[in-house]
């Protein structure tokens, strides 16, 4: 059962709960931007670096690199206004990463005004699925814009994919418009809230219920799912803050009495599942399988709630049949199926380890938990 947490007031939180575990969480913040589109003025450019700095009207100016597939942008020149996204926020010493290959999102797709690609999420696998998708895309596309059709386009009617093209095109066409007579540097599309970018990403894969505080939120979100408005403080109820600690730890104890030990290093996240008081009552074969088999699963919702990206390494106990180290493989990938963030299973190295990959998009909960508190100290 999957349910959707707001929690308004001093410390606002979005969370995902999945069978009553914290599967995932949201900070939401005044001055988020990304997502947003802004006319920015270049600075500066870096020939060696092919890219640019931009002033985009933040403390920092932001980096844009200068050559994107599939635009057919040309180099700008000193002092040219551009039009631009922001891909990762500002962070530390860095300012924003900038790309000039703009993406709308919606429910069921991104429409890219510079490309004309017509693409299809990886996680839709099945050829004859990805191939109408492709030409459906291509219908709508009309050659005038670029589309990635995302896992909710897989079962939606044609004329609701195609009206959410002709809406996001019209939101870029607004843009284009305004930007000739716009200030430089300042903001032509502000971001999503987190809220309706949880929604876009959740809705489709299905929300049993939701639970706030905030009788404005049980309005907004009316005929997604039950609503369901509780005065008291949420975070009490569902223990949150609890799951919030334990997620900041690095021993996590599994229910059979196995543990996973979570390393994040500068290059890479490793993960060591250990028997730990697990003994089992069978053959040790069986009692390695049945440990990493449910290791799986939690692997799975620590990556997610931690927000761990990057390349992970996970050391699963040694397994001595290529069954059971398939069984594994496959465990792995379907524990990963519900996550919204593009993630990849690689396969087992040579000594045994399994390699995997998870898209980088938001901060790592620590990060994200720092952050909150600088914001209300």
């Amino acid at each position: 059962m999957r349910t959707l947490l707001v929690h308004q007031g001093e410390k606002p939180l979005i969370g995902i709960l999945e069978d009553g575990q914290l599967a995932e969480v949201f900070f939401p913040q005044e001055g988020d931007t990304a997502e947003a589109v802004l006319l920015g003025r270049v600075e500066r450019i870096v020939p060696g670096m092919k890219a640019a700095f931009v002033n985009i009207g933040q403390e920092k100016n932001g980096f844009l690199p200068l050559e994107e597939k599939n635009t057919g942008l040309s180099y700008p020149k000193t002092g040219d206004a551009v039009i631009v996204q922001i891909r990762k926020e500002a962070q530390g010493v860095k300012g924003a990463f900038l790309t000039r290959d703009i993406s709308l999102c919606g429910e069921t797709m991104l429409l890219t005004p510079m490309s004309r690609m017509i693409g299809v999420s990886s996680k839709i696998t099945e050829d004859g699925k990805r191939k109408a998708l492709k030409e459906t895309g291509r219908a709508i596309a009309q050659e005038r814009f670029g589309l990635v059709m995302r896992t909710a386009a897989e079962n939606a009617p044609e004329e609701e994919l195609a009206a959410e093209a002709e809406r996001l095109f019209q939101q870029w066409e607004q843009i284009r418009r305004a930007a000739p007579t716009a200030h430089v540097p300042s903001v032509l599309m502000q971001p999503r809230s987190t809220l309706e970018a949880v929604l876009d990403d959740y809705r489709p894969r299905g929300i049993d219920q939701i639970v706030t505080d905030d009788p404005a939120v049980a309005e907004k979100a009316a005929g997604i799912a039950p609503v369901q408005v509780i005065p008291e403080n949420l975070l009490t109820i569902y223990k949150i803050e609890s799951q919030l600690k334990k997620a900041q730890e690095r021993r996590v104890w599994l229910s059979s009495g196995g543990t996973l030990v979570i390393d994040p290093c500068e290059a890479m996240t490793v993960i060591d599942v250990n028997t730990a008081k697990f003994t089992g009552k069978r053959e040790l074969e069986d009692t390695v399988l049945r440990l990493n088999l449910e290791a799986c699963s939690e692997i799975a919702r620590q990556v997610r709630l931690r927000n761990l990206s990057g390349i992970i390494i996970i050391d699963m106990i040694d397994m001595k049949t290529p069954e059971h180290r398939q069984m594994v493989l496959d465990a792995l990938e379907e524990a990963f199926a519900s996550d919204r963030v593009k993630t990849v299973i690689h396969g087992l190295t040579s000594l045994g380890l399994v390699e995997m990959t998870r898209k980088r998009s938001r901060p790592p909960l620590r990060e994200m938990l720092a952050k909150q508190e600088e914001a209300h100290e």
